[in-house]
């Protein structure tokens, strides 16, 4: 029997380790076709997270419910009622916050283009990947590669990407550019400082 010449492995052959446009080891995972298209725009948005810095966060499991004493009496903007201060029930953030655990994320704002919708630089919005972006909903979108937040506009075929300040540009999507609405903003978690 004739010994084979040809395959196994050869010094110095192959991709070099983490050298991928992931920059880790990759791994070969089988998806429903039905899945095929989400799947890859999120890896789409990965790769444009690792090329843009955006810091995308995700829901942690956690082993308990973090719930806080919720009071039924309202703030009052004027002198405060004294006799109003008994606790209603317990409020759960994670239930409060999060409709579609599996499709929400978390995403850190940056810049000053959505003042007048409430959004500062440093905010964490509250995404849901779940839900359909329609004309007038704040919306997490990838223009060309390159994240942004943004008001959805849709004008018939045309659709824009509206700044809730003055000082920015919208961003007019033409025949020429890559948009990837990757889910719509649901909440603004905003520190007061």
């Amino acid at each position: 029997m004739q010994q084979s010449t040809h395959g196994g492995v050869r010094s110095g052959a192959g991709r070099k380790k983490n050298s991928g446009s992931f920059k880790e080891e990759t791994k070969v995972l089988r998806v429903p076709l039905s899945l095929v298209e989400p799947v890859k725009t999120s890896l789409k948005v990965y790769q444009s997270q690792l090329k843009t810095g955006v810091e995308v966060l995700l829901p942690q499991n956690s082993p308990e419910d973090v719930t806080i004493p919720i009071f039924t009496s309202h703030v009052q903007a004027g002198f405060p009622s004294p006799a109003d201060d008994y606790l209603e029930d317990k409020l759960d953030l994670n239930k409060y916050l999060i409709q579609h655990k599996e499709a929400t994320f978390f995403v850190r704002a940056q810049g000053d283009s959505m003042l007048g919708a409430g959004i500062h630089s440093g905010d964490i919005l509250v995404v849901d990947k779940s839900l359909k972006a329609i004309s007038g909903k704040i919306v997490i979108a990838v223009v060309d590669g390159d994240f942004t937040v943004k008001r959805l506009h849709k004008y018939g075929e045309r659709i824009t990407l509206k700044a809730e300040n003055d000082a920015f540009d919208d961003i007019k999507i033409g025949s020429d550019n890559e948009l990837i609405i990757w889910g719509v903003v649901t909440s603004v978690i905003h520190r007061c400082d």
